[in-house]
């Protein structure tokens, strides 16, 4: 926008509609002309000609001749105290008069619709994102920091104050770092790297606390559930990782064939989805962790024909997972974990990247890549499009939901970080937990 433009607009009224003054019409008059034929010219001249002055009297009259007068008077309609009467009603105002509904009128209205907001709140930049379908780079602590690996470093945002801070970078013959998730506690970060080592660091101390081996190609997917740490590889295995002990690695998932690029547990904890290269969904269950085992999975979805890394858990129904497919399928898919049925399919057109529910509403959010670059706003079950938001200008690989579950945070192959309100506002306030910045005090932006 130039110049002129800002200047023109800084004297209009956004979302205003200006109100003609311009009255052509008969109904919009601003004056009442009485009607002639409706009038009683005859009561009006007695009225005016003294009639309702009452002769002078000196005599008392009767009680019968007083109430004979009053009831003359009521038959002849001689009781108005108005001279000039209008028998007909006057038109109806042009001008809509709104009255206010009451209580029972408004417990009956619908539910206001909710606005979503076409454009981010804010904008952050993100050099050296790498540009790879299969890695999860991104995640939102429910201490609302942000954590996204930028290269070979990882970056922390803290929502509560914007604050940024570098929490480490690796030497090249381990990274690029290929994956971030957070801990449930919100302090702790476990880190996939490049050279198959899993990382634990302590982000209010920004100190490594172990490595976790036991991959043997990049480690692209994590997930936490409980005290157990979750790694999906480039060498087709899922291990679980029990960070309390030495011998950390306490059960292995066997099924997929090639890179593991999407792993979900469920809000239980009873069941692990995982998505693959190898076009495959998987549930398992967390009691077939077991080395020994040859046959795990409780389920093997074939019905995606690119390879999975979207995969969300249901929020308001434990028995369903939606999965996204990749260029060459551009479907999302509703699983039943319990009869491994698929529910719904529907075809986006574009590739799936990413899901996430909405924890308020029954709605699901989908980031997509080529053509557009957008994200979708679906309702569910009918999945009608609520909304399609567009900014980023490639492939938004990566979304990240707030603690309040209301914001959205999405990473994108055009190197930046967004932020979208785009499930709602909190109907209260409800003050989050700052971190202590004694170790960050001294810590630059991110470019």
């Amino acid at each position: 926008m130039d110049a002129g433009s800002r200047y023109n607009n800084k004297f209009r009224r956004p979302l205003f509609t200006p109100i003609s003054h311009n009255k052509t019409s008969q109904e919009n008059l601003d004056r009442f002309i009485p009607n002639r034929s409706a009038m009683d010219f005859d009561y009006a001249h007695y009225m005016l000609s003294g009639g309702k002055v009452k002769k002078e009297n000196s005599g008392v009259n009767s009680a019968s001749k007083e109430a004979y007068t009053k009831q003359l008077a009521e038959i002849f309609n001689m009781n108005r105290t108005r001279i000039l009467a209008f028998k007909n009603k006057p038109p109806p105002s042009a001008e809509r008069v709104f009255k206010s509904p009451s209580p029972i009128q408004q417990s009956k209205t619908t539910k206001k619709r909710r606005f979503i907001p076409q454009t981010a709140e804010r904008t952050l930049d993100a050099p050296d994102i790498l540009d790879d379908f299969y890695l999860n780079l991104l995640d939102w602590g429910c201490s609302n920091i942000v954590a996204i690996a930028l290269g070979n470093s990882v970056y922390l945002w803290d929502a509560s104050d914007g604050s940024v801070t570098e929490l480490l970078s690796v030497s090249d013959d381990l990274g690029p770092v290929t994956g971030v998730s957070w801990a449930p506690d919100g302090r702790h970060l476990a880190l996939g790297l490049n050279n198959s080592h899993v990382q634990l660091w302590d982000s209010s101390s920004s100190r490594l606390l172990r490595t976790l081996r036991g991959h043997s190609l990049r480690v692209g997917s994590l997930d936490w559930n409980g005290h157990i740490l979750t790694t999906g590889s480039m060498d087709t295995m899922i291990i679980n990782n029990d960070v309390r002990i030495r011998s950390h690695v306490v059960g292995t998932y066997r099924g997929h064939n090639q890179e593991i690029c999407g792993l979900k547990w469920s809000a239980s904890g009873q069941q692990l989805a995982s998505g693959g290269n190898d076009n495959l969904v998987h549930i398992w269950s967390v009691s077939t962790g077991s080395p020994n085992s040859t046959r795990q999975w409780i389920h093997r979805m074939t019905d995606h024909t690119a390879a999975v890394k979207a995969i969300s858990w249901c929020p308001f129904q434990s028995n369903m997972v939606a999965s996204g497919g990749g260029v060459g399928d551009e479907c999302i898919k509703f699983w039943n974990t319990n009869t491994g049925a698929c529910l719904n399919s529907v075809d986006t057109g574009s590739q799936v990247c990413s899901l996430l529910w909405n924890r308020h509403e029954r709605e699901l959010l989908s980031s997509h890549g080529f053509t557009d670059n957008q994200l979708t706003v679906w309702k569910y079950p009918s999945m009608t499009k609520v909304a399609e938001l567009f900014g980023h200008t490639s492939r938004v690989l990566h979304m990240a939901q707030s603690p309040d579950g209301y914001t959205v945070a999405t990473a994108a192959a055009d190197e930046t970080l967004r932020f979208w309100n785009i499930f709602g506002n909190p109907e209260e306030t409800k003050s989050v937990p700052k971190r202590k910045l004694e170790p960050f005090f001294d810590l630059a932006q991110i470019r």
